[in-house]
């Protein structure tokens, strides 16, 4: 298999003959949907086992991760750092002001997994794919900067109209902890722009993240389509 990408205009840009890429991944695969991968490839273990194994390693990884440890492992590495303003040498931790990240790097398989990708050009999806071009924080006024909790935020792109019966749908806030938030108050949903009320979030970083099943044609797509902005938009909280 492959990885398909297309190319659409880049409007974060000035010049007109910039452009960018897309990538379509051949599908998501959930715990499940790897433990089956992982039965394919011939073992001796049973699906009760893997499930078992892989229970240990997520509980002992995040039971390390709370103690201060950093992981190195083939596929992820972690490592801690500490957002905020430090106020003078003597200034301490503060739990108002600043924020513990967990940071979390490719390891030495995935990166050699990246290089073994291949690529296959396709026509991008102008109909079903969604595509954020900037995100602003109508409080702060910056764009593709900050996020401010329970502001209103403005997210501008293409097919971006969030429609559909399937509960994912909706604006999403993605913390880099993995925590996700939905957007419940939507004040305008267009396909060019959606203008909502940002949910309660804690200081960190997060990023925007639209679901929807919207076609343009009046009928919904079976599968919801995922767009995560790449961009990291940080929330300061006082």
């Amino acid at each position: 298999m492959t990885l398909k990408y297309g190319l659409v205009e880049n409007l974060m840009t000035e010049r007109p003959d910039d452009y960018m890429a897309l990538t379509y991944s051949v599908a998501g695969l959930d715990r499940n949907a790897i433990i089956d991968r992982m039965l394919a490839r011939g073992t001796a273990l049973t699906k009760t086992d893997i499930l078992g194994v892989l229970n240990a390693l997520e509980e002992t990884v995040s039971e390390a991760v709370q103690q201060g440890y950093s992981i190195n492992m083939p596929l992820i590495n972690t490592s801690f750092s500490i957002s905020g303003v430090f106020e003078g040498p003597m200034d301490n931790f503060d739990g108002n002001r600043h924020k513990l990240n967990v940071n979390i790097t490719k390891g030495v398989l995935l990166r050699e997994a990246e290089k073994r990708v291949k690529l296959e050009k396709t026509v991008a999806s102008s109909v079903s794919q969604p595509q954020i071009q900037e995100v602003k924080d109508s409080v702060s006024g910056t764009v593709n900067l900050r996020l401010t909790s329970r502001g209103v935020v403005e997210v501008r792109g293409y097919n971006l109209k969030i429609d559909g019966d399937d509960p994912a749908c909706g604006l999403w806030f993605e913390g880099s902890d993995g925590q996700q938030i939905k957007a419940e108050i939507i004040i305008e949903n267009k396909p060019s722009k959606i203008i909502a009320i940002i949910p309660a979030l804690d200081a960190g970083a997060y990023q925007v993240k639209v679901i929807t099943q919207y076609t343009g044609g009046g009928t919904f797509l079976k599968t919801p389509k995922v767009f995560l902005y790449p961009r990291a938009l940080t929330v300061e909280n006082e």
